[in-house]
């Protein structure tokens, strides 16, 4: 079984101002007061062509990390990526606040150890106030788990 995301996560008013910036944009709702921007094939087509990765994303366009500075001064914004297929797989996150990057690039490959703060994603979800439960992470807490596709997140 295979786990795909790319996405913008934020708080729900700070990622409604920035689903008015982007033509057909659409956020959807996770738990603990965060919406997900999928980033999309269609997104990164509409992005340009320039296939420079910032920060060592795979996923991240050229030039959209801008976009997050500039959106962060509403509140803290993440980037986060993740592929896996069988258990195996590799994850980056970073987040933004205040117009600056305040956490990462951090990033887990394929066979590395996760680190003892937790997954990528789980460590940036936290900085945007995701909090775990029942001995879960915050990835499980705010509901990543409930797509396996970017995409499917807007459908």
């Amino acid at each position: 079984m295979s786990y795909e995301l790319r996405a913008v996560i934020a708080g729900d008013d700070a990622l409604r101002g920035v689903v008015r910036e982007l033509p057909a944009a659409h956020s959807a709702p996770l738990g603990q007061g965060l919406s997900l921007l999928p980033v999309t094939n269609a997104r990164l087509d509409a992005a340009g062509g320039d296939t420079t990765r910032p920060l060592g994303f795979r996923w991240l366009p050229a030039g959209f990390d801008a976009r997050l500075v500039a959106w962060s001064a509403a509140g803290p914004v993440a980037f986060v990526e993740a592929e896996y297929f069988g258990g195996v797989g590799e994850q980056r996150a970073a987040v933004w606040a205040g117009g600056a990057l305040v956490l990462g690039p951090l990033a887990v490959g394929e066979g590395e150890r996760l680190p003892v703060g937790g997954s990528p994603i789980s460590q940036a979800l936290r900085r945007l106030g995701a909090v775990a439960r029942d001995g879960g992470d915050e990835f499980s807490a705010v509901g990543l788990g409930r797509h396996r596709r970017s995409g499917r997140w807007i459908s």
